[in-house]
């Protein structure tokens, strides 16, 4: 089982990538991630496998209730694979940037079956209610 671990301050370059952590790639393995929206105005990675494990969970539930319905069309439409470049890069789409209110400095965390990349601000404004 991949359990991601740490938090990582990181800031996008010109292209819109950030470098995710060694210890991120590490868990990971791949070269292709999914990138989706998360629940805290936030984007969640996922390897292909843990998505196909949570896109999974999604599926069972019956299409016929309302809140699986909203649900798996939250996650879906905002969801996107994307290739890990050599250089450990992932190009954010900007649907997802936009979501997530990205600026320039970003913080990527390990949040156990994924992890997840914060506007830094945005980061540390929720971090300090944790608190």
């Amino acid at each position: 089982m991949k359990l991601f671990l740490g938090k990582y301050d990181h800031a996008l370059d010109e292209r819109g990538r950030v470098t995710l952590p060694r210890k991120i790639r590490q868990e990971l393995g791949e070269q292709e991630v999914v990138l989706s929206r998360g629940f805290d105005t936030c984007i969640f990675g996922f390897d292909k496998e843990s998505w196909e494990k949570e896109a999974a969970k999604q599926l069972e539930a019956s299409v016929t209730e309302e809140k699986a319905r909203a649900l798996r069309r939250y996650m879906f439409a905002g969801a996107e694979k994307v290739e890990v470049d050599k250089l450990g890069r992932v190009l954010l789409p900007a649907l997802l940037k936009e979501y997530a209110h990205i600026g320039r400095d970003v913080m990527v965390i390990g949040a156990g079956d994924h992890f997840e990349i914060w506007d830094t601000k945005n980061w540390e404004a929720y971090e300090s209610k944790l608190s």
